[in-house]
């Protein structure tokens, strides 16, 4: 087809190229393209006038299978087509044992596909996949498979409402993406009682089942069966109902969790051991629904049913065809198994959720949210976490970001007080506590990105904070038992920022381990910077427990005239000063092993040490975390460490001295038990590494050194072997 170009006047511009207009004659250009392609040598191209590099850029590749969503011939180019072809009959088959069948399968195949939505992949490759979702009426004659696919379309709705208002679906963008598809229609509200009808309809039926059994009739009364055979006609039964309470449990759990300030968290928590009892017993129809089966086009660990059988009623590549926002390549479902197994860990995950405190105490609460992560749960747990948490800009939707930072300071007195409230410090704190919050419930990768970048912010305030302290009141830092209380509140105010910037700086640096970003010749560089960043945050720690403290002697009659005294500290600082001295003594060990065997030294061509020291800890460096600590701190640090003196004061055998009072003082707290006996496995393991090391000397060439994570995420031990 030849394009029409228009003349210019020889003083205006050249108007555009021509774009292809909208009608023509079509001619065959395949003999053409031949003769081209045997002509054209390596960088030539074919164009006609109206070629652009925007044009080129906005095609789509023909005959690409990646990007050309017309290239396969199989598959149907609209719905109506798939159903007057008898894609999606209903009834499932005129069969009625074998429409049971396909029902069972159709819904395993839904079950299926919306773990691998989960995954992170988009509905209209999916869950939407089936024709039956697609046009729902079609199945108001078939009350089974109705009742499912309605609330099964209910959970999704209810599910992306849930992800788009955490909006932790950023890491995974296309979750919530509905592409046009019937998402929500008129009388899902009613999808519960629709289920409940079918429900009770079924278990009728499996009581007549079992009465039946007991009386040894041949034939049921009353009843009409749910297929022809009656021999099987109990486990179809039981069959269907685990499936069914499954799906109505599940709507239960998203519901429940969705009610404001965690009011139905007690009831979303019965509701998961009901769907755990559900997953149990549909795994124990496995065998029988194979059984059944005479098809074996899908067998083993790949099957999406559990009988086995492809089922009918799906077509992966319709969507493709007729949406042009959806992806044009078809997706791996997961496998039913793979399906049971992510649905297990999904309910323990809200399991979790469901059994939170709901305390109100802010360090209490990331501690919460840190430990949950550690079971690296997926996308929708960590949504549901979320919304719990912040609602409304508010904890659990009830206590203001002010409050829980005066809760925080111990200062009970200035909770609802309207000038600390609208303090200006007091509102940006309280929006970065907010903040912090929705990170924290992010993945692993999305989390340190997004916690490094707070940092700025976290640090910003904290010096704005000090110098304000200091124009206002001067030098001093220590909070004293005489002052008013605007000066008190401040200085809290100040050591609780600098407290919680510390807190993010540490927690963006053992991210790094977790996501496997330091290579073994930079450890040494990392745990020193955790050391230097674990030191300032134990002493910010400790200023706020001095400063509580004192202000709770004052109000006893007994208190001593010395407010400088000592003041035992709780048993989080001593866990927070074991990961101080293993971090000091795994930089300072990894250091003698560089001074004195040249081992942990992969010098590159590509970048420095010095370059890759400003590249892991950049974002710190800008926020000035902490302040005067450069590359050259580290060099002068790392370059005085040697064995002799390692031995002379072992980190690690210090270590094991406090262990014991830890865990006198965590015996009510497994997890912490847990982390402590990582903890002094850790030490164990080195303090005997770095005796071997001192015997045979780190300088003799047949020893080898090497660290692994075997007993600790974050912290390494020594493995000393000899060839």
């Amino acid at each position: 087809m030849e394009a029409s170009s228009s003349s210019s006047s020889s003083s205006a511009p050249p108007p555009p190229p021509p774009s292809i207009p909208a009608s023509g004659v079509w001619a065959d250009a395949s003999p053409l393209l031949a003769a081209a392609c045997r002509d054209l040598e390596d960088g030539e191209l074919v164009h006609g006038e109206n070629f652009s590099l925007f044009g080129a850029m906005s095609a789509l590749e023909i005959m690409d299978p990646k990007m050309d969503s017309g290239i396969e011939k199989s598959g149907y180019y609209s719905v109506e087509e798939a159903i007057e072809d008898g894609f999606a009959p209903v009834p499932l088959s005129l069969d009625r044992t074998l429409d049971i069948q396909r029902t069972l399968d159709v819904m395993d195949h839904l079950f299926s596909c919306e773990a691998t939505w989960h995954k992170g992949h988009t509905l209209a490759q999916t869950v939407f996949t089936c024709i039956y979702l697609m046009r729902m009426e079609r199945t108001s004659s078939h009350a089974i498979l109705n009742s499912f696919c309605r609330i099964l379309r209910a959970t999704c709705y209810a599910v992306v409402s849930v992800v788009s208002t955490a909006r932790t679906h950023e890491e995974e963008d296309l979750f919530t993406m509905s592409f046009g598809l019937p998402l929500r229609d008129e009388g899902d509200e009613k999808c519960l009682s629709i289920l409940n009808s079918v429900e009770e309809t079924v278990s009728r039926q499996l009581r007549a089942c079992k009465a039946q059994a007991l009386s040894k009739k041949k034939t049921l009364e009353g009843l009409e069966s749910l297929q022809d055979n009656p021999d099987l006609e109990e486990d179809y039964c039981r069959a269907l109902l685990c499936r069914l309470r499954f799906r109505k449990h599940f709507y239960h759990v998203v519901t429940c969790l969705r009610k404001p300030h965690g009011r139905g968290l007690e009831l979303a928590r019965k509701h998961v051991a009901s769907c755990l009892a559900e997953l149990s017993l549909m795994l124990k129809s496995r065998d029988f629904l194979r059984s059944q089966s005479n098809n074996t086009s899908q067998q083993g660990d790949e099957a999406t049913t559990a009988s086995g059988v492809c089922p009918v009623g799906f077509d992966a590549s319709l969507n493709s065809r007729l949406l042009s926002p959806a992806p044009p390549r078809a997706v791996k479902i997961v496998s039913w198994s793979d399906a049971i197994r992510y649905y297990e860990k999904l309910l323990h995950d809200l399991d979790i959720i469901c059994s939170s405190p709901l305390d109100l105490v802010l360090e209490n609460v990331l501690h919460f949210v840190v430990q949950f992560q550690k079971s690296v749960p997926d996308l929708v747990p960590r949504a549901f976490l979320q919304t719990l948490l912040v609602q409304d800009g508010k904890l659990y939707g009830r206590d203001l970001p002010c409050d829980v930072i005066s809760r925080a300071l111990s200062l009970p007195d200035i909770i609802g007080d309207k000038e600390f409230q609208m303090n200006e410090f007091v509102v940006q704190l309280g929006q970065l506590v907010i903040n912090l919050l929705k990170i924290l419930c992010t993945n692993t990768a999305w989390q340190r990105r997004k916690l490094g970048k707070s940092l700025q912010d976290w640090s910003t305030i904290s010096i704005q904070l000090e110098l304000a302290l200091k124009r206002e009141f001067g030098e001093t830092r220590n909070v004293l038992p005489h002052e008013n209380m605007c000066m008190r509140v401040s200085k809290q105010l100040l050591v609780w920022t600098q407290e919680h910037t510390y807190w993010v700086a540490y927690r963006f640096l053992i991210l790094g381990f977790e996501l496997d970003l330091y290579s073994p010749s930079e450890y040494c560089m990392v745990y020193w910077y955790m050391y230097v960043v674990l030191m300032k945050l134990i002493e910010q720690m400790q200023l706020r427990i001095l400063a509580s403290a004192r202000r709770k002697g004052k109000k006893k009659k007994d208190h001593s005239k010395d407010s400088s005294r000592d003041t035992a500290f709780p048993s989080s600082c001593l866990l927070l000063q074991c990961h101080v001295l293993l971090s000091e003594g795994l930089s300072m060990m990894l250091a003698a092993l560089r001074n004195e065997s040249n081992s942990f030294q992969s010098p590159s061509i590509f970048n420095s040490e010095q370059e890759r020291f400003i590249q892991h800890f950049d974002l710190l460096q800008k926020a000035r975390l902490p302040e005067h600590i450069t590359y050259y701190s580290f060099r002068e640090s790392a370059s005085h460490a040697f064995i002799a003196d390692l031995t002379k004061y072992n980190f690690f055998k210090e270590i094991q001295k406090i262990i014991p009072s830890l865990r006198g003082s965590f015996a009510s707290e497994p997890e912490k038990l847990a982390e402590i006996r990582q903890i002094e496995q850790v030490a164990e393991h080195n303090r005997i590494a770095l005796n071997i090391i001192s015997q045979v000397g780190a300088g003799d060439p047949s020893l080898r050194v090497s660290f692994e994570f075997t007993h600790h995420p974050h912290f390494a031990v020594a493995v000393v072997k000899r060839s």
